[in-house]
């Protein structure tokens, strides 16, 4: 890609604040939980997560998004209240020690998502879509933050069983529309995509969902979120670990960003953003 390419900069509201994006944004992953498929229990206390917050800011995180359950494929349902227990802590810290750093919040849990926000974080980022908790739209819209609506097919612990799809583009954006139309029906005005690569998915469908993600970004104006990092459509396909899987997501991801992704969730802000400046800069 040349350096005439033009990026389409886009905006998110946070805190009242407006916040522009001049080039694609960099999203990274701060599991704290034990159960990630990737870095599970690394990061379970206060200060194992705060230091590594501070290095993924330095490596050119524009967003922190922190999960405290892991909704990987096969996982059990989230209880609120343990999420609670487990994010509130990290996130009153990281607003204390990074005031103007952007904080997503990955449940899928309408009582997660307003102690979320109360405690100081920015964005929900739902899994789910509003599937598994008929309540989150209208904390959404009650709250009057960004949502990141992404495609799954199901719960966690049996979304792999549901993989069957006349056009898997076609009925994402049928189920991405639906669910938009609901959400600026109540008032929402932040929303940004997430057609859910690994989730409801297999690792075919998964690929041709990467070829053809133009044809999303073409049919909805909301900025497109692309989450590939180290994931079984990368391992399984090239019989690695999720250990070994960067290079593989920078590859992907660069795809990814070809075909008009503007948000990169990753658990390597770094390389991301280096992805990013080949491109756009």
């Amino acid at each position: 890609m040349s350096k005439d390419t033009k990026f389409s900069a886009f905006t998110l509201c946070v805190h009242k604040k407006l916040v522009t994006f001049d080039r694609p944004a960099v999203m990274a992953i701060l599991n704290i939980g034990n159960d990630s498929f990737y870095d599970g229990g690394r990061y379970t206390t206060v200060d194992e997560a705060a230091r590594q917050a501070e290095k993924l800011i330095a490596d050119g995180a524009d967003i922190i998004d922190i999960g405290a359950t892991s909704s990987k494929p096969g996982n059990r349902l989230a209880d609120a209240k343990d999420e609670i227990a487990r994010f509130r802590p990290v996130i009153e810290r990281l607003r204390s020690m990074f005031p103007d750093i952007i904080i997503s919040v990955d449940t899928y849990l309408s009582e997660s998502a307003e102690a979320a926000i109360e405690c100081g974080a920015d964005i929900i980022n739902d899994i789910s879509g509003g599937q598994l908790d008929d309540r989150m739209f209208d904390t959404v819209a009650k709250l009057q933050v960004p949502y990141i609506l992404m495609h799954t097919t199901g719960r966690p612990d049996e979304m792999q069983q549901k993989c069957e799809y006349d056009d898997i583009v076609q009925d994402i954006c049928l189920y991405l529309s639906e669910r938009l139309n609901r959400l600026y029906e109540l008032g929402v005005k932040d929303v940004w995509i997430d057609p859910g690569f690994g989730f409801g998915k297999t690792v075919e469908q998964n690929y041709e969902l990467l070829d053809r993600l133009d044809e999303l970004t073409s049919v909805f104006r909301e900025p497109l979120l692309a989450g590939l990092s180290r994931k079984s459509m990368i391992y399984r396909k090239l019989g690695i670990t999720p250990a070994d899987a960067l290079n593989g997501t920078t590859v992907l991801n660069t795809k990814a960003l070809i075909r008009g992704a503007r948000i990169l969730r990753v658990h390597d802000p770094k390389e991301a953003l280096e992805a990013v400046k080949l491109l756009y800069e």
